[in-house]
């Protein structure tokens, strides 16, 4: 398997215990949470279940769906013929006499998948699977329980932090986060797709490192077929993934992706007022319910940009596959099948890359530290502009803002060669740390920095940069 090399580890630890364990994985759709918890037992399952999605349109009928679906789970792995179960107390009850039958004195393990998707309204889900754990489960010393849900604001609210009588009752959780760089490239070449780094890099900014994504990717058409055949060819297999996304891991969807879109208009993002003002929503808790889920599925993330109050916190989408969904999907007016091939060297694109490269470093700033040499030290990072009424306001891509009196000014730049920087641009970079040296302690240092693809071209104005850090540096492990 590639990475989760952590996650593995942890498992089998918890595995060989002698104690009764509960563990809850989340983290997005299609991150591999099944696939994780298959290959890591394969062969040690005692018992597996996977809730049914959501269907809207019968809201009555959901929970007897949902009881019969579990109730075959049982007699496919082996329960004997009973009655059928009419709430979840009948169900886990029967999961009980089903783990006794078996019980051999060796460690059992029950897995059920997309656990949210089984607490219906009304059903009474919770409190029936509060009883299975805290009567029964947790007395067992040889049961470990493994729940999987991609509605990450669920397994948060209702597992990990409950209050209930789930408090305090998981004993360890696993949150599933995109491939990094250089885990993109242990799965393209375990694939047997050959792509140079720079196109990995381009593979990231569109699919975000999501394995279920990047399954798609052809070793023998390039990146750019690849692209067209997923998401522009007639019947493309991720056309549609946008709006799939959200309608299985949210209780309110179209509420989710508008805000989704609008936050996708600007880069640096916008605060909880602003996003209220512009989608013309009423005041309330909806909102904020709404932004906690999008950050607990790791969508958004939410920060205070250098300079501003705590008050002022913004919400910044940094989902690459959103990202490029909203810029090149959303409202599609032509029907080209070779989009991306025919313009993958137009100005288009390469704006947008460079728009995306920037959530790239946003999304690898441990590796940015590495090639720093500062991994031990304590940051915050953020981007940052100042408007000014004389024109000389200015825009910062990314601070490393650094305990040990330093800050980081980094300027990220996916270009096709070595950077060269010019008289012009050289001007640029001074005034922009003259200005934030302004707003700043006359003993912090300001470092500018240079994040690129291939390196800086030396000439009489490259010495604006004190830190060069290249691609390569951000597939480190």
């Amino acid at each position: 398997m590639v990475g989760r090399k952590a996650e593995i580890s942890a498992l089998n630890r918890l595995y060989e215990r002698n104690s009764a364990e509960f563990v809850a994985i989340y983290g997005r759709r299609r991150i591999g949470k099944t696939y994780l918890v298959d290959e890591t037992f394969s062969g040690r399952i005692t018992f597996r279940h996977a809730g049914l999605a959501p269907n809207r349109q019968d809201a009555k009928g959901q929970l007897k769906m949902q009881l019969e679906h579990f109730y075959n789970s049982l007699l496919l792995h082996g329960m004997g013929e009973c009655g059928k179960p009419k709430t979840w107390l009948d169900a886990f009850f029967l999961l009980e006499r089903f783990l006794q039958k078996t019980d051999n004195g060796l460690r059992q393990l029950v897995f059920i998948d997309e656990l949210p998707w089984l607490d219906t309204p009304r059903s009474g889900f919770v409190q029936a699977f509060e009883g299975f754990w805290n009567t029964w489960g947790c007395h067992r010393k040889n049961l470990m329980l493994v729940v999987c849900g991609s509605a990450n604001s669920w397994v948060l609210d209702k597992l990990i932090n409950a209050h209930g009588g789930l408090y305090n009752r998981v004993t360890h959780e696993i949150r599933l986060s995109p491939f990094t760089l250089s885990e993109c490239e242990e799965f393209y070449r375990s694939n047997g797709v050959k792509l140079s780094r720079y196109d990995i890099v381009q593979s990231h900014m569109v699919f975000g490192g999501i394995p279920f994504y990047m399954g798609y990717v052809s070793g023998e058409r390039s990146l750019a077929q690849s692209i067209d055949d997923v998401f522009f060819a007639k019947n493309a297999q991720l056309r549609d993934e946008f709006d799939r996304l959200f309608e299985s891991a949210f209780e309110d969807p179209e509420r989710i992706m508008a805000i989704v879109s609008l936050l996708g208009t600007k880069n640096a993002g916008y605060t909880r007022g602003e996003i209220i003002e512009k989608l013309h929503f009423s005041e309330g808790g909806t909102v904020a319910k709404s932004l906690k889920a999008l950050v607990a599925s790791d969508f958004v993330v939410k920060y205070v940009p250098f300079g501003f109050g705590k008050r002022d916190v913004h919400y910044k989408l940094v989902d690459p596959f959103c990202l490029f969904y909203l810029h090149f999907m959303k409202n599609r007016k032509t029907a080209n099948e070779r989009f991306w091939q025919q313009n993958v060297s137009s100005q288009s694109l390469s704006s947008w890359r460079g728009i995306a490269f920037e959530n790239i470093c946003f999304n690898h700033v441990e590796q940015l530290k590495k090639a720093l040499g500062i991994s031990g030290v304590i940051t915050q990072t953020s981007a940052w502009s100042k408007r000014s009424d004389d024109g000389n306001g200015t825009q910062i891509d990314l601070l490393i803002i650094r305990n040990d009196n330093v800050i980081n000014m980094c300027e990220l730049k996916f270009y096709s060669g070595e950077y060269e920087v010019d008289n012009a641009y050289y001007k640029t970079l001074l005034n922009r740390e003259t200005i934030l040296q302004g707003q700043v302690s006359p003993k912090i240092a300001i470092r500018s920095t240079l994040v690129t693809t291939f390196g800086l071209r030396k000439n009489e104005y490259s010495g604006a940069f004190s830190n060069v850090i290249l691609l390569d540096d951000l597939f480190e492990h």
